[in-house]
């Protein structure tokens, strides 16, 4: 989906840009993806995981535009890339259609400073553009951080995936189930 940039000022004060990601974009997000995937262990992936070619992360980024249904969003801090974040819609079917699902992460250096809050709240405005009518995440029972911020931001839990998780260091981790209704 295409739709205007927005800007903000962070806490500390400095300027960020939310914006549609772009084709363009697609080694900075690759190179994004592998590092915070390393700088946490809260995110689906290893940083060996990330296997994307530069071709096909561009393909995917022009669906991503093409796609009324799809947003992909990255949040730039001083014309450095510092986050991203996306909606989906769960499935085609009519009796999930109002469902869309959120997915967000930040380098570390730009947590705390108001960007996840800012994409989350520009990604509900989106969706009910769309037309969803429900957002859903998962995220690690133990992501106190993430579960604080997704709580502020309207955010009910509804279940819980045991043992959802498993780390390479052996450790089983739960998922929160939550859900916004827009």
């Amino acid at each position: 989906m295409r739709f205007d940039k927005r800007e903000f000022i962070l806490k500390d004060g400095r300027r960020c840009v939310l914006r549609p990601a772009v084709p363009e974009d697609a080694e900075a997000l690759i190179e994004y993806m592998k590092k915070t995937a390393g700088e946490t262990p809260y995110l689906l992936r290893y940083p060996d995981e990330v296997q994307y070619t530069a071709e096909a992360e561009r393909e995917l980024l022009q669906r991503f535009l093409d796609d009324p249904g799809t947003v992909m969003l990255t949040a730039e801090v001083d014309g450095q890339l510092a986050g991203n974040s996306s909606i989906g819609g769960v499935g085609g079917k009519r009796k999930v259609r109002h469902r869309c699902s959120l997915a967000i992460a930040l380098y570390q250096a730009y947590w705390g400073l108001g960007i996840g809050r800012a994409m989350i709240g520009y990604l509900t405005e989106l969706a009910r553009q769309i037309g969803y009518q429900q957002i859903e995440l998962g995220v690690f029972a133990d992501n106190a951080r993430a579960a604080a911020l997704y709580r502020k931001c309207g955010f009910t839990e509804s279940g819980r995936v045991h043992r959802a998780y498993r780390l390479e260091d052996g450790s089983w981790h739960d998922e929160i189930l939550m859900y916004r209704e827009i």
